[in-house]
């Protein structure tokens, strides 16, 4: 098991962020995170990447349970993640190139020096992800479309057995967003894929490889299971508390609201 979420409930403050969480994710299958605004995606990501630890509930991630290992030995190594936290971290002055470099440390910034078969990889990862191009340019120069393929090559620097991709088509035109996602369509076919775990509140990202879908709305796991039976006007409507209709079209869903008439 990749993921295991065994009754977990999170507290700040006093009050109740996560309740109940209970979500296992197998080896292989590729995950989408889909909630509204507020309902507990990035606490859930702050608990796999061991910046949270539940109140309570067992979190076990990659076979180790949180308390018992060295999370960023064992853990935090093995998991890439894409996000706009962490772009707001990174240091805008260096180069595509050195934040790639940078993700074989999991560091904000280069502060060892890497290894030839380090820059190699980075090398062949912005190469393969369409951005050689632009290896020498500053981070903050770059198009968001350009920067997330940065980020992504960071991710895959360590091989990571999990990829978090964390609302990563947020600011992209149309066009740019569907180069991204045909990115991620060719990392999730490759022999040796990571797990991914896509998190989104928009229902046309969801990809034909993300057979599986969590549905989190306050807090909590409202429903988990295939993505066919999630993304259904059945589910959705209780979901949103509202009447919606799903249109598949290339085995990619769209979501309308229905008309009353009168």
């Amino acid at each position: 098991m990749t993921i295991q979420l065994t009754n977990v409930y999170l507290k700040r403050d006093g009050s109740p962020i996560l309740k109940d969480i209970n979500w296992n994710v197998e080896k292989g299958e590729h995950w989408v995170l889909f909630g509204l605004n507020g309902a507990g995606k990035t606490a859930i990501l702050n608990l796999l990447n061991g910046y949270h630890f539940p109140s309570s509930g067992v979190v076990k991630v990659l076979g180790k349970e949180f308390g018992k290992v060295d999370l960023r030995e064992h853990v935090r190594r093995k998991i890439g993640l894409v996000s706009s936290s962490l772009q707001e971290k990174l240091y805008k002055t260096d180069s595509a190139y050195e934040i790639v470099l940078s993700g074989a440390f999991t560091s904000i910034g280069l502060y060892d020096t890497p290894t030839d078969e380090m820059r190699q990889k980075a090398v062949s990862l912005l190469e393969s992800l369409g951005a050689l191009h632009y290896a020498d340019r500053n981070y903050e120069t770059l198009s968001q479309g350009e920067k997330q393929r940065v980020l992504i090559a960071r991710a895959l620097m360590n091989d990571p057995e999990i990829l978090i991709l964390d609302e990563p088509t947020n600011g992209l035109d149309f066009i740019a967003r569907e180069k991204l996602l045909e990115t991620i369509e060719r990392i999730a076919n490759t022999s040796k894929a990571p797990t991914l775990l896509y998190v989104t509140h928009h229902l046309e990202e969801i990809l034909p490889i993300f057979k599986k879908t969590l549905l989190l709305k306050n807090g909590e796991v409202f429903a988990a299971g295939d993505t066919s039976e999630m993304i259904s006007e059945g589910i959705l409507s209780k979901f949103f508390e509202l009447e919606v209709e799903v249109i598949w079209s290339y085995e990619r869903p769209l979501l309308t609201k229905k008309k009353v008439l009168k």
